[in-house]
C-alpha cells in the first residue's frame, strides 16, 4: 500500500467543480427528463396489458436507471455538505435532489398502484420469468405494501408536501447543527469546536476536559434545544398523521417493514438485550473503580481505561485493517486497499466538518465514499474499519439490478460491524502487551455496551416520546425528562449523570429517510457476532458463503437470510443469545484481567 496516504476523499471523479459543478446540474437536468419520461411512461401502462415480463420491461429499466442516478446525485450532495457545513450551494442542490427524489417517489406509487391490480394469477406467472427472478421479491414486496396505503394520488401528494415539511424539517436541523460551536480552553489557548471535534474531545483520558466538555456540550445544545424540538415534533406529527391516514396501527410497523423484519424477530433480540446486561453493569462499576471515581458519568461510559491507549497514524490503522481483512478475506483487504489509494476516504481532523461517520454509495460509477474525522484512537480504527465494511458489501452488489441491491438497514450494519469485529479482534489477540491488551478488550466492550444499552435507550425514548407526541406537542422539558427516564432504563440505573439533550444532540433523531434509525444498528451488531462465530469456525472457506449472504440481502426478510445463510430462525431467542454470550466472554475476561 502507498505510503502516508491522503486523508482527503476525491469527489472530483464523479463530477468535477463540487457545488458549482456543470456537469452535475447537467446531471440533474437529465434526471428530471428522465422521471418526466418515467411519468409519461406510466400514464400509457395499463394493469390489463400487462400479461408477460416483456410488457414491464421498459418501465422497470427506466425506473432502475432513475434510482442509480437519484442515489448518485443525494450521495454527491451529502458528500458536499459533510465535507463542509458553510457550504450553503451543497445545500440548495440538496433541496433540488430531494424534489427530484420526490417526484420520483411519486411516480413509483402509481405505479405500485398498478402492480396491485394486475390479477394474482398473471402476477405469479410474471414473478417466474427468467426476466424478472432477481427482483421478485422487491416487485412482490412493493405490490404488497402498496395494498396498505392510501389511493396513489394521495400518497403522491403527501410526497410533494413532504419536500418542504417532512424533509424541511430534517434540513433545519442540519442548519442547526451546523452553526453548532464550543469555545474550549486547551493548555491557554481558546479553540472553537465544532460538534465532530467536540464529540471527538469528549473521549479524553483526562476526566476534568471530558467533564468541562460534557457541560458546554449540554449548556449549547440546551441553547439550541428550542430549534431541536421544533424539528423533532414536526417530523413526528407528519409520520404519525400519514400514519393514521393510512390505517396503521403502531409506530413500529413503518421500520420494521423498512427492516424486512418481524416484530417478533424484534423483541426476540430486545429480551435477550434486557435479560443479560447485569454483567454489563459490572463492566460499568469496575470501570468506574479503576477510574478512581464512586460511579461512571455519561461522559465517562467511552474514556479510555488504563495507559495502554495507542496512537494510531491514519497509515498505521490503514495498515492494520488491511492486514487483519487479508487473514480473514483477500478479496476484502484489497476492497480496503482500493479504497485507500483512489482516495474514497474523508478521515481529516478539520473545523467545518459535520458530526459522525458515513458511508455512501455511487452505483453508476460504482465506488463509494467513507466520511469520518480520524483521531488516531483505537475507537477510530474500528470505525474506519466499520464503513469499510459497508463499502464492501456495496461493493459484492455493484453487478446486481438496482431494485436487488436496495437492502436495508440492518443487513447493512452486518457487514460494517463484521469488519469492526474482524480488526478489533486480531488487534486484541495480538497486543504486545496485558495493558494494551487490556485498553483494546475495554474499546471491544465499550462498543457491546453501546448496541445494548445505549442504542436501546434511544429506542425507548422514541417508542415513549412518540406514544407521547400522539397527543400533541412534547416540550423541551419533557423531551429531557423521557430522554434521562430511557437512559436510566438503558443502562439499568448505572450511571451518576444521564445526558438530557442527547435526544437534540444525536443526528439519528432527524434523518427523514429511516424512522427508528436505532435498533437495525443493535441487530447488525448480533447478527453479524453469529456470522463472525461462523467465520471463525469455517475459515477461508467462509469467504465466498459470506459474499453469497450479502448478495441476498437486498432480495429476501431478515428471517429468510438468517435460516438459508446460517439455519436459524431469528423469532427464537436461541441465536440471539449466543450472539450476546458472545459480547458477555469479553467482559468476563475484562473483569478477570482487572480485579
Amino acid at each position: 500500500m502507498q505510503k502516508q496516504l491522503q486523508q482527503t476523499w476525491d469527489l472530483s471523479v464523479f463530477f468535477p467543480g463540487g457545488s458549482t459543478s456543470e456537469a452535475f446540474r447537467a446531471f440533474l437536468e437529465q434526471l428530471g427528463t428522465d422521471v418526466a419520461s418515467f411519468n409519461d411512461l406510466l400514464h400509457e401502462l395499463k394493469a390489463e396489458q400487462i400479461l408477460k415480463a416483456a410488457d414491464l420491461q421498459p418501465v422497470l429499466e427506466l425506473l432502475q436507471s432513475i434510482a442509480k442516478k437519484i442515489r448518485e446525485a443525494d450521495s454527491f450532495v451529502a458528500c458536499l455538505a459533510a465535507e463542509n457545513q458553510a457550504d450553503k450551494q451543497a445545500v440548495i442542490l440538496a433541496g433540488r435532489v430531494k424534489t427530484l427524489s420526490a417526484a420520483y417517489t411519486s411516480a413509483l406509487t402509481r405505479f405500485d398502484q398498478q402492480l396491485t391490480e394486475i390479477s394474482d394469477d398473471v402476477w405469479k406467472e410474471l414473478l417466474q420469468s427468467p426476466q424478472l427472478q432477481e427482483i421478485a421479491f422487491p416487485l412482490e414486496e412493493r405490490r404488497a405494501l402498496a395494498a396498505e396505503k392510501l389511493p396513489p394520488e394521495q400518497e403522491a401528494l403527501a410526497n410533494e408536501l413532504a419536500i418542504d415539511g417532512y424533509h424541511g424539517w430534517g434540513e433545519a436541523y442540519n442548519t442547526t447543527v451546523s452553526k453548532f460551536r464550543i469555545l474550549f480552553e486547551d493548555n491557554g489557548k481558546t479553540l472553537e469546536l465544532s460538534a465532530g471535534q467536540a464529540a471527538n474531545k469528549m473521549h479524553s483520558p483526562d476526566r476534568a476536559v471530558r467533564q468541562q466538555l460534557f457541560k458546554l456540550w449540554e449548556d449549547k445544545w440546551a441553547d439550541h434545544a428550542d430549534y431541536c424540538a421544533d424539528a423533532l415534533n414536526h417530523l413526528a406529527g407528519f409520520r404519525l398523521k400519514l400514519y393514521e391516514r393510512r390505517g396503521w396501527e403502531g409506530i413500529h410497523k413503518e421500520p420494521l417493514a423498512i427492516n424486512r423484519m418481524s416484530k417478533e424477530t424484534l423483541d426476540a433480540m430486545w429480551g435477550v438485550i434486557d435479560r443479560g446486561k447485569d454483567i454489563f453493569v459490572q463492566y460499568l462499576q469496575r470501570k468506574a473503580k479503576l477510574l478512581g471515581i464512586e460511579q461512571l458519568s455519561w461522559y465517562d461510559v467511552d474514556a479510555p481505561v488504563g495507559q495502554g491507549s495507542k496512537h494510531f497514524s491514519y497509515d498505521e490503522g490503514a495498515q492494520l485493517i488491511v492486514e487483519q481483512f487479508r487473514r480473514f478475506s483477500p478479496k476484502l483487504a484489497d476492497f480496503a486497499v482500493a479504497a485507500f489509494e483512489s482516495r474514497w476516504i474523508e478521515a481529516e481532523d478539520r473545523p467545518g466538518k459535520r458530526p459522525g461517520g458515513f458511508c455512501t454509495s455511487f452505483p453508476i460509477a460504482e465506488e463509494t465514499r467513507i466520511f469520518m474525522t480520524y483521531a488516531g484512537t483505537a475507537s477510530n480504527v474500528a470505525t474506519l474499519a466499520h464503513e469499510l465494511g459497508h463499502g464492501y458489501h456495496q461493493h459484492v452488489m455493484n453487478d446486481l439490478p438496482a431494485l436487488a441491491q436496495d437492502y436495508a438497514m440492518n443487513v447493512a450494519e452486518t457487514a460494517s460491524t463484521f469488519a469492526e469485529l474482524v480488526v478489533s479482534d486480531a488487534a486484541m489477540k495480538g497486543a504486545s502487551s496485558e495493558e494494551e491488551r487490556l485498553t483494546l478488550l475495554e474499546d471491544k466492550i465499550q462498543r457491546s455496551v453501546a448496541f445494548y444499552m445505549n442504542i436501546h435507550a434511544r429506542f425507548i425514548f422514541e417508542t415513549q416520546f412518540y406514544e407521547e407526541r400522539s397527543k400533541g406537542l412534547v416540550s423541551v422539558e419533557r423531551l429531557n425528562e423521557l430522554m434521562v427516564q430511557a437512559q436510566k432504563q438503558g443502562y439499568c440505573d448505572a450511571l451518576a449523570e444521564y445526558h438530557p439533550h442527547f435526544w437534540a444532540s444525536k443526528l439519528h433523531f432527524y434523518i427523514t429517510e429511516v424512522p427508528f434509525y436505532n435498533f437495525p444498528y443493535t441487530f447488525g451488531y448480533m447478527f453479524s457476532a453469529g456470522i463472525y462465530a461462523e467465520a471463525l469456525r469455517q475459515g477461508n472457506a467462509f469467504e465466498e458463503k459470506y459474499v453469497a449472504l450479502l448478495r441476498d440481502t437486498g432480495r429476501m426478510t431478515v428471517e429468510e437470510l438468517a435460516q438459508k445463510h446460517l439455519g436459524v430462525d431469528l423469532r427464537q431467542p436461541d441465536f440471539w443469545q449466543r450472539a450476546m454470550d458472545l459480547s458477555v466472554e469479553d467482559v468476563v475476561e475484562f473483569l478477570r484481567l482487572t480485579e
